[in-house]
């Protein structure tokens, strides 16, 4: 069983972008949505990925996540979503041994940069850099597939 454990912050200034790596872009699509589970499809540079979610708790998660060809991942995208998309840049920041993926939204979601870090235990100890803000994991506006829906501009 494949198991995620994510916390999800805002970012309170670019001072990451420094230890950043160069970022890479993303569009993802949901194919289906509700409270408890998504289906989704990404790209991710030159990958498309079919990706399945089902939530235990707000940090914790069923993933699995299966790579398929890019053509596919585009055409799903195109055909299946119906504009129920999300656009960003993930960058990569290494802080206190952990690694921090940092998503600077695009589009509809312009503005919005959330951090998040993945934990082998719901209780992990982390260093919180300098530049993170506000914890968000419970709040449902933050995931991607509500972004989707309903976009950080029409707040």
């Amino acid at each position: 069983m494949a198991i995620e454990i994510e916390r999800k912050f805002l970012v309170r200034d670019d001072s990451w972008r420094s230890r950043a790596d160069r970022g890479i872009c993303m569009r993802q699509g949901y194919l289906a949505s509700d409270p408890a589970s998504s289906v989704r499809v990404r790209l991710s540079g030159d990958r498309a990925c079919l990706n399945i979610k089902s939530a235990t708790s707000a940090i914790r998660r069923l993933e699995y996540d299966y790579e398929i060809p890019l053509a596919e991942g585009r055409e799903i995208l195109q055909q299946l979503c119906k504009g129920r998309c999300v656009e960003k840049t993930r960058y990569r920041v290494e802080h206190a041994g952990h690694l921090w993926e940092v998503d600077v939204f695009e589009g509809d979601n312009a503005g919005l940069v959330v951090a998040e870090i993945e934990l082998d235990d719901e209780d992990e100890v982390f260093e919180r850099p300098a530049w993170l803000g506000e914890e968000v994991s419970d709040d449902p506006r933050y995931y991607n597939m509500n972004l989707a829906e309903h976009p950080f501009s029409r707040w």
